[in-house]
């Protein structure tokens, strides 16, 4: 290539590059929320804490480990109850109406963990 190139077609390379490495990560996409749990800067959960079937277990779990992290941006209350909506929308459908209902029900417990108002 000669040194003359403009602008323009520099950027045009740019372009080039950049949607060839979207398309190279498009299958990544689908599991982006379990890399999420995984490598998540707010907590350190125990493995398999919103598979129990217990809500005031998954609420104290919860609760320990937003208190024990030095990583988190807000507070533990706070912490704790997010990650806990990110698990149950990111479920979405494939929540069964059971799990759902237990994870919900963590909720009010977490809050009252917190002395937080219940949403009745």
């Amino acid at each position: 290539m000669t040194r003359s190139r403009t602008k323009t077609a520099r950027k045009s390379t740019k372009i080039r590059k950049s949607s060839r490495a979207s398309k190279a990560h498009k299958g990544s996409k689908k599991r982006w929320s379990a890399k999420v749990n995984r490598t998540s800067d707010a907590l350190d959960l125990q493995r398999g804490v919103f598979t129990r079937d217990d809500p005031k277990s998954i609420a104290r779990s919860l609760k320990r480990s937003a208190e024990a992290s030095h990583r988190r941006k807000a507070d533990p209350y706070r912490s704790a109850m997010s990650m806990l909506t990110f698990y149950i929308n990111r479920a979405g459908a494939g929540l069964g109406k059971r799990r759902k209902q237990r994870l919900e029900q963590a909720k009010d417990e977490l809050r009252a963990l917190y002395h937080r108002e219940t949403l009745d």
